[in-house]
C-alpha cells in the first residue's frame, strides 16, 4: 500500500485524484496517458481507463508494465486485480490479428479462436472472400478499411503490415537556413515513417505543421493535406513555401474559389464533403490521384463523409495532426482504425516546462445576469436559453475591464454570435473578423497584429485554427460552441506560442453564472484541466 498517493484506483476502472494532494500534477500528468478525463470539479477529478486508450497508449510505445508501474506508484491502495487483469488483457489484444498483402490480396490472419470468433460476426460476412485455413481469411478487395473499423468493434485492433503504394515520387528537403526540427517534433517524424500510418497528437502551437513537413521530406512522394479551411490552407502553404525546398508550381489550393491539383494539394474538408447531384464528386477526383501520403489537420474534426474517403485509402499512408484525440460525437475509434493509432504525443506541460510554449494562465470570470434577464432567461425554452446567457450584454464592460488591465498586451476577444462580436467590437473600438470578413482584408488585420501595429482584434470561430499569431498573449472568450473542448484547445492554442520575452499569456473565459453558460464552461474546462493546467474560478466584481 501506498499511503501518499494522489489517486485512487477503482475496480470500475476509474482513478479518482485529489487535487490538493502535493502528487496531484504528477499523477494527472502520468495517468493522462492511458485514461481519459471524465469529471474535473473543484477537488476530485475523475479518470477512466479504457480499452481505445489504453491501445493508444501501447501504439504510442507505452509498455503494460509501465502502466501498472505508473498506477501502483501513485494509488493510495492497492491496484484491484480485476483492473490489473483488464490491463494486461487489453494489452494482450493488440497484434492477435494481422492483415497482410500476398499477391494483391488482402489476409486477415491470426489464432484459429479469434478467427472463428470474427468469422461469425454478421457485419464481417460480407467482408471476407473466402476461408483460407483455420488460421486465416481472404478480405474482400478494398475492405481494408471496414475491417479494421469492424475488428476494433469486436474488441480485436488488427495490426496492419499490408503496406503501402508509392505515390509520385516528389523530391522535397527542408529548409537549412536557420531552421531545424525541434527534438520532439523530430522523434514524432521518425515514430511515425517507422511505425507507419497514425496520429501525432502536439499542443497548438507546438508545430503540428512542420512535422507534416518533416514527414512529407522523408517520405518524397506526392501528398494530398486535408484542412478545416482556406485560411489554414493558405497557412499550410506559406509553411511549406518558408520551411522546405517546394516551390509556388508545386503546391495546388483545392478549395470553394480555386481547383487545382498539383504534387502537393491542399484541400479544405468543406470541398471535399461537397455534393453534386447526390455524390461526393471531388471525393472520387482526389481519391483517384497517385498520393503517396495524406495529412488530415485538425483530425478531432474529421467530417463523417472524409472517414469514407479515408477508408478507400488504406493503400496510402496516413498522418492525422491533433492536439486531441476527444471528438464530440464519440467516433475516436474510427479515427484509431482509419487513421491509425496515437504514434506520438507530447503533453502541454512537458512543453511548458522545456521552453518551448509560453506559461499560461486559465481564468473564469463569472458575473451575474441582471434580475430583469434572469426572469427572461427563465421563460425561453431550452434551445434559447444558451445563447442569450452567453451572449449577455452584462459581458461588454467585464471585457472593458479586462482589456484595460493589459495594457500594451496584444489581446484576442473570441466568440460565437456575431451580433454579440459587433457589439463587443463597437465598444472596444476595434475590427471584427468573421467568416464574411474578405480573405485580403483578414490578412492584412492578421499582419497588423502580428507587426504589433495593431493590439486588439476581434474574432469569430474562423479564428480558432492555424493562425498563426506567436506574439498573442491575451485571449478573452465571451461565448463559444456549447461545451467544446476541442475548441478550447483550439483558442488556447492561439496564445501560448513562446513570446519574446517570456512572459506569461492569461486565458480567461467571461461567463453568467447559474446558467447553461456555466453549464457548458465545465465541460470546456474539463478539457484545460486535462492538459495540465490549473484553472481559477474570480467573481467579475473582483477583477
Amino acid at each position: 500500500m501506498v499511503d501518499t498517493g494522489a489517486a485512487i484506483v477503482q475496480s470500475d476502472k476509474t482513478v479518482l485524484i485529489e487535487l490538493q494532494h502535493p502528487g496531484s500534477e504528477d499523477a494527472r500528468h502520468d495517468i493522462a496517458v492511458f485514461a481519459e478525463l471524465e469529471r474535473a470539479p473543484e477537488h476530485v477529478h475523475t479518470y477512466r481507463i479504457s480499452r481505445l486508450a489504453l491501445w493508444n497508449a501501447q501504439a504510442a510505445g507505452h509498455s503494460v508494465d509501465e502502466i501498472l508501474g505508473t498506477l501502483t506508484l501513485h494509488s493510495r491502495f492497492p491496484v484491484p486485480d480485476n483492473v490489473v487483469a483488464d490491463i494486461t488483457d487489453a494489452f494482450a489484444r493488440c497484434g492477435r490479428l494481422e492483415i497482410t498483402k500476398s499477391d494483391d490480396q488482402l489476409i486477415l490472419s491470426g489464432d484459429e479462436a479469434i478467427i472463428d470468433e470474427v468469422s461469425r460476426s454478421k457485419k464481417m460476412e460480407a467482408l471476407i472472400a473466402e476461408t483460407l485455413s483455420p488460421t486465416s481469411l481472404l478480405i474482400t478487395p478494398l475492405s481494408r478499411g471496414k475491417v479494421k473499423q469492424e475488428l476494433l468493434k469486436l474488441g480485436w485492433p488488427a495490426t496492419d503490415h499490408a503496406g503501402y503504394t508509392e505515390g509520385e515520387a516528389l523530391q522535397i528537403d527542408l529548409s537549412t537556413d536557420g531552421f531545424s526540427l525541434r527534438d520532439y517534433q523530430l522523434r514524432a517524424v521518425e515514430r511515425f515513417v517507422d511505425q507507419g500510418s497514425g496520429v501525432v497528437c502536439l499542443p497548438c502551437g507546438a508545430g503540428k505543421t512542420l512535422v507534416g513537413a518533416g514527414v512529407m521530406a522523408d517520405i518524397d512522394q506526392a501528398t494530398l493535406i486535408l484542412v478545416t479551411n482556406t485560411l489554414s490552407a493558405h497557412q499550410w502553404k506559406r509553411e511549406l513555401l518558408e520551411r522546405t525546398s517546394l516551390t509556388e508550381d508545386q503546391i495546388g489550393e483545392y478549395s470553394g474559389s480555386v481547383k487545382q491539383i498539383k504534387p502537393v494539394t491542399i484541400a479544405t474538408y468543406s470541398i471535399v464533403t461537397a455534393k453534386r447531384q447526390g455524390e461526393f464528386r471531388h471525393i472520387g477526383l482526389l481519391g483517384d490521384q497517385r498520393w503517396g501520403l495524406v495529412i488530415y489537420d485538425e483530425v478531432h474534426l474529421l467530417p463523417a463523409p472524409v472517414f469514407q474517403l479515408t477508408a478507400e485509402l488504406q493503400a496510402t499512408r496516413r498522418l492525422g495532426l491533433t492536439a486531441t484525440l476527444i471528438r464530440e460525437d464519440g467516433r475516436e475509434g474510427d479515427v484509431f482504425s482509419l487513421i491509425g493509432p496515437k504514434r506520438y504525443d507530447a503533453a502541454w506541460k512537458d512543453l511548458e516546462r522545456a521552453g518551448y510554449l509560453a506559461p499560461a494562465e486559465c481564468v473564469e470570470v463569472r458575473l451575474e445576469l441582471p434580475d430583469a434577464d434572469r426572469l427572461h432567461y427563465a421563460t425561453l425554452p431550452d434551445n434559447e436559453r444558451y445563447r442569450f446567457a452567453s451572449s449577455s450584454a452584462s459581458k461588454d464592460s467585464i471585457v472593458e475591464r479586462i482589456v484595460a488591465s493589459h495594457p500594451g498586451e496584444r489581446i484576442l476577444v473570441m466568440g460565437m454570435y456575431l451580433d454579440q462580436l459587433e457589439r463587443i467590437a463597437s465598444h472596444l473600438d476595434c475590427p471584427v473578423i468573421t467568416g464574411d470578413t474578405p480573405m485580403a482584408e483578414r490578412e492584412v488585420l492578421l499582419q497588423e497584429f502580428r507587426e504589433g501595429t495593431r493590439k486588439l482584434l476581434v474574432v469569430s470561430k474562423v479564428a480558432n485554427f492555424s493562425i498563426d499569431l506567436p506574439e498573442a498573449s491575451i485571449a478573452i472568450q465571451i461565448s463559444g460552441t456549447f461545451g467544446s473542448r476541442q475548441e478550447e484547445a483550439q483558442r488556447l492554442g492561439r496564445i501560448v506560442r513562446p513570446k519574446s520575452d517570456g512572459r506569461q499569456a492569461v486565458f480567461y473565459s467571461v461567463v453568467t453564472r447559474d446558467t447553461l453558460d456555466q453549464d457548458y464552461a465545465l465541460n470546456r474546462q474539463r478539457f484545460l484541466t486535462e492538459q495540465g493546467y490549473g484553472y481559477r474560478i474570480v467573481k467579475a466584481a473582483e477583477l
